[in-house]
């Protein structure tokens, strides 16, 4: 058995394809792994998708072809499963297309699924480095943010070709997470931020630096405690996001809706053009009325706790 864990942006969507820092969380949600012996040939499960992939029936569904680049990674190995078959199930506990890093999950907990069947040890970041031959196939040059949050958790500050930097903070992170009803495509919305940024550079890298001066703020917020500072940083983000034209009216309307009812901030969480929203609420109280108020819109909602510690998990 294996885990590896969905993620959200607190601070810093874009600005990091462009080398600056991003500020995220590993949430208690994730997938689950296990991979076991095969009667003939490599096979893919996934139960809540309805999913039974085989290798002798291929394709073009992207998830199968990130399960066969995968893969092709064990391809030199004696007892890899190009020669000894694995049948491998997934038991996925994220949306897909939600910037909730769902395809990173899958990708990190199936590695390490065949890794512990194989005895094959890694460190977290070699882990969340193999695993993103997977990601590759989803979102073509991915900042790689989403497989390391997946394999190692907590909270980090993350950089393009740097180690993450773990944060501690003495207050618990609560968050409410909804759904705005349209998948995101991570890799259309890098391409739109990388035309605005060709047609006017000036003013996309001003929008970059002030981005990654909020990762800053949010990161002393958090290790001071201070969720108010935090929370005006997410809001902030939000608007320049909306000034990168990767926000929706639907996602504005869930930020709008969720301040109105108590959140102390909220944003848009991932690539953008769909996918979810997050708020950040200061108790059991606010995280009711803000998850009630959203159920309202008829959009998924769910309250996620920030899994501060490796190990940690919430189905």
């Amino acid at each position: 058995m294996a885990f590896a864990r969905g993620k959200v942006i607190l601070l810093g969507e874009h600005a990091v394809v462009y080398d600056r820092p991003a500020l995220a969380a590993a949430l208690e949600q994730g997938v689950r792994s296990r991979a076991e012996a095969s009667g003939g040939e490599n096979e893919l499960v996934i139960p809540p998708w309805g999913v039974r992939w085989r290798e002798s029936a291929p394709t073009h569904e992207p998830t199968f072809r990130a399960w066969q680049a995968l893969l092709d990674l064990y391809a030199d190995h004696p007892w890899g499963p190009r020669r000894r078959p694995l049948r491998i199930e997934l038991d996925v506990g994220l949306p897909g297309g939600g910037g909730l890093g769902c395809s990173a999950a899958m990708g990190v907990a199936t590695l390490a699924a065949i890794d512990e069947v194989l005895g094959i040890a890694r460190s977290t970041h070699e882990r969340a480095e193999r695993s993103l031959v997977w990601e590759r196939v989803f979102h073509g040059q991915p900042s790689g943010v989403d497989s390391a949050m997946a394999a190692a958790g907590g909270i980090a500050i993350f950089q393009r070709g740097r180690e993450m930097r773990p944060l501690s903070t003495p207050e618990p992170v609560r968050l409410v997470i909804a759904h705005s009803g349209v998948s995101s495509s991570t890799h259309a919305m890098v391409q739109r931020v990388a035309q605005l940024r060709e047609l006017s550079p000036e003013r996309a890298n001003a929008i970059f630096d002030e981005i990654a001066a909020l990762v800053d703020a949010g990161r002393r917020a958090l290790e001071a405690g201070d969720l108010a500072m935090l929370a005006a940083s997410m809001n902030r983000n939000h608007e320049l996001l909306y000034d990168l034209q990767v926000s929706t009216p639907e996602l504005d309307h869930l930020c709008e809706v969720a301040r109105a009812q108590g959140a102390l901030g909220a944003k848009l969480t991932g690539a953008g053009g769909g996918g979810c929203m997050i708020a950040l609420v200061a108790d059991a109280y606010h995280e009711s009325r803000v998850v009630e108020a959203l159920r309202a819109q008829g959009r998924e909602t769910f309250a996620a706790g920030i899994a501060t510690q490796p190990g940690e998990s919430r189905r």
